[in-house]
């Protein structure tokens, strides 16, 4: 079940890619999901792209 105020969407994924986040995120201990908005925002951030972190108050 998605949180609230998060937008859902299928993600498809090459196993292997999947594999290598989901040791990333145990090793973070994080979960897979918040493992994949990290490195999103990460990306987006190097490129020069500012989100604004809904979450944070």
């Amino acid at each position: 079940m998605a949180s609230p105020g998060k937008k859902s969407f299928a993600l498809r994924l090459d196993p292997a890619l999947h594999a290598a986040i989901e040791r990333l995120a145990a090793q973070e201990l994080r979960s897979v999901n918040a493992e994949i908005e990290f490195l999103l925002r990460e990306a987006l951030k190097k490129r020069g792209v500012s989100v604004k972190d809904e979450g944070a108050k």
